[in-house]
């Protein structure tokens, strides 16, 4: 006897009712620390509401000489004085150029070499230079300048420490620059200190050279640097220690990882991971991409979880847990060697960093293990969504608050698991691939990116164009509701049909287009999943299978992790009181299809095909309908390859369904 099941909505909210939590609480995780960080990091004085101003030059290296000797001694001063010497390329014909100097935080006292003369005004410095320089031509402009002895939330001194912290915006309050993560520099910076002091900074150590009761660091970085990645770390009486990784693919290939930290605290079990995290890294980005990394403990002023500072991230107190460190090491690829370009691109940062993690627990735990990370990001996104997009185009000129910049739900949860679901969409081969060719892009490599250069990565690897993909979950806000229907009916061979409709309610957002997998349960053993592609709202499927189906399960491995659904269920007879069609397959150019419709009674009906304008291009049936389930063969021989609609009507009942012909 035919069975139809009745509709019973049953809402099943995911993350709250079908999957338990991570049993590592979220506030054990690396990236809730760092989004803390990030959240109570102070922002520089208010802008000048420019946000950022074009320029006309690549700034090529900072060169830096700076005396905070007295900075260590009571009572401790934040005042030193800095040379800095700052190299150049022009993209046009350039007399001026403008940095970024906090007047709160700096005095400009002189400028020289190409430059001869400036102002200091609204957190600018306009310099004048000697002449016109032209597209190509590379000059140098030098800065003399005091830093003032005020707290500025980016240069800390403290009892014995002084250490930096400039994301996102604090570089400009201790040396001038271009402030901008989409302009990266070589760096060296020459640090006079007691000799009592242990001093670090991005790149390899050039130099240390004691004189009496004086140190001079000399640190330098050949690869590219942005602002906000320059680091000083140091403190009096600092204890280090440094192992060496050795890549196992590359022998000659040896890193030094240093580890400064506090007295009292024990690195050790950090220490003895190191060397298998940077070779899972390597293996699965690319190769470690500098010659030298490292971490170094800072005081209670740097109270939150870490800072992926280049080659020296900066770590709070005795905070050396392996998912903190899992999380800021991977920043080294993903927002250090591949930096975002604006902070409208922050994904690339943070997104990337919170998955890695859950990629260091498959790697150690097993896949179980990374799910349940996965979903406890997924859930802690869907009880906590502030509703804003992951990227706002706003961004990459202004600057939005620590609180929305780095929110936790959006910025972290959500950007890793949209990494997830495109790994679901695409398939694990073409996924890593992806992560492969993006670390190791030559045009990428210590430079910028933007989520459109990552797209094109995307795109490239899987030889198809997945705008729609990111369009989705990375610029619009919120995330599906689903509210499906399905129903079974055995057909007149024996075989049986099954009737199911993807249907999405949410109205804050876009309709997400997704692949969905259906996994049929029944008779005999009968375990059948199918994956289809969800196009447009409402859209009917239908699958047949040989055994009588008992159960269906939408999304059954839950990969579509960001997503609220529930499916409407029954157990009652067919009575035939409702009309629906489904087009059976996706047709082929030159094929057949059949259009099943579901009648609850006789009924005249006519079918036309139309193209997406309304234009009536074949009038494909016209007849009368039985009770029943009818079966009309569609002829699409000389139909072109292209999107259609195939208009169904009858005196009480109208339905339309979309389908693409296919070459």
């Amino acid at each position: 006897m035919k069975k139809l099941f009745y509709q019973t909505l049953l809402l099943v909210i995911v993350g709250a009712w079908s999957f338990e939590l991570n049993a590592q609480s979220v506030f054990e995780k690396g990236a809730w620390f760092c989004s803390q960080k990030a959240q109570h990091s102070y922002r520089m004085t208010p802008q000048t509401g420019d946000g950022y101003f074009p320029k006309s030059f690549d700034v090529v290296k900072y060169d830096l000489d700076i005396d905070i000797w007295q900075c260590y001694q009571f009572p401790y001063p934040h005042n030193f004085n800095g040379n800095l010497i700052i190299t150049l390329r022009a993209d046009s014909v350039l007399n001026s150029l403008t940095l970024d100097a906090s007047n709160y935080s700096i005095d400009i006292l002189s400028v020289s070499q190409s430059a001869i003369g400036f102002n200091h005004a609204n957190d600018k410095l306009t310099i004048t230079l000697n002449r016109d320089y032209q597209p190509g031509e590379e000059f140098q402009v030098g800065i003399r300048y005091f830093h003032k002895n005020v707290e500025d939330y980016a240069f800390y001194v403290k009892n014995g420490w002084v250490f930096t912290d400039c994301e996102p915006e604090g570089a400009r309050k201790w040396f001038p620059c271009y402030d901008s993560p989409s302009d990266k520099a070589k760096w060296k910076l020459r640090a006079k200190v007691p000799a009592g002091v242990k001093l670090g900074s991005n790149g390899d150590l050039a130099d240390s050279t004691r004189v009496a009761d004086t140190i001079w660091y000399t640190w330098q970085s050949e690869e590219n640097v942005a602002t906000y990645l320059n680091v000083i770390s140091s403190r009096v009486n600092y204890n280090l220690d440094i192992i060496n990784w050795v890549n196992p693919n590359n022998p000659s290939q040896v890193v030094p990882i240093r580890f400064y930290y506090n007295p009292g605290e024990d690195p050790s079990f950090i220490k003895s991971i190191m060397n298998n995290l940077t070779t899972f890294y390597s293996q699965t980005f690319c190769d470690h991409p500098f010659t030298k990394n490292g971490f170094a403990s800072l005081n209670d002023e740097f109270a939150w979880g870490g800072m992926e500072n280049q080659t020296l991230t900066s770590l709070c107190q005795n905070c050396w847990s392996e998912m903190l460190v899992a999380h800021e090491f991977a920043h080294q690829w993903f927002g250090d060697m591949i930096t975002c370009a604006t902070w409208a691109d922050i994904f690339l940062n943070e997104g990337f960093a919170t998955y890695s993690e859950s990629l260091w627990l498959e790697n150690t735990q097993g896949y179980a293990a990374y799910k349940q990370d996965v979903l406890s990001n997924a859930n802690y996104y869907l009880s906590s969504n502030p509703g804003w997009a992951i990227s706002n185009p706003d961004w990459a000129v202004t600057t939005p608050s620590t609180s929305v910049l780095f929110n936790y739900a959006i910025t972290y949860c959500k950007g890793a698991a949209v990494l997830h679901m495109l790994r679901y969409t695409i398939g694990d081969s073409l996924f890593f691939e992806v992560l492969h060719q993006y670390a190791s892009n030559p045009l990428l490599k210590y430079e910028s990116a933007t989520i459109p250069d990552f797209i094109n990565v995307v795109n490239t690897v899987t030889g198809q164009d997945y705008q729609w993909f990111f369009d989705e979950w990375i610029y619009a806000p919120n995330h599906p509701l689903y509210a499906n229907t399905y129903s079974f009916d055995q057909l007149p061979d024996g075989s049986w049909a099954v009737y199911f409709q993807a249907t999405q309610t949410q109205t804050n957002t876009v309709f997400f287009k997704m692949p969905l997998e259906i996994r049929i349960l029944g008779m005999d053993g009968l375990d059948t999943t199918f994956r289809v592609m969800n196009e447009y709202n409402n859209q009917p499927f239908m699958f047949v299978v040989n055994k009588k189906p008992l159960m269906l399960k939408f999304d059954p491995n839950n990969d579509i992790v960001l997503k609220q659904s529930g499916l409407m269920v029954g157990t009652q007879e067919m009575n035939h009181k409702s009309f629906r069609a489904y087009l059976e397959g996706t047709p082929a150019h030159g094929s057949a299809a059949r259009l099943m419709i579901e009648s609850p009674k006789a009924l005249p009906c006519q079918v036309n095909l139309i193209d997406l304008s309304g234009k009536v291009i074949a009038r494909s049936y016209k007849g009368y309908l039985n009770p029943g389930l009818n079966i009309i063969n569609m002829e699409l021989q000389e139909i072109k390859a292209g999107s259609y609609i195939l208009n169904i009507e009858t005196p009480e009942y109208t339905q339309r369904l979309r389908f693409q012909n296919l070459k």
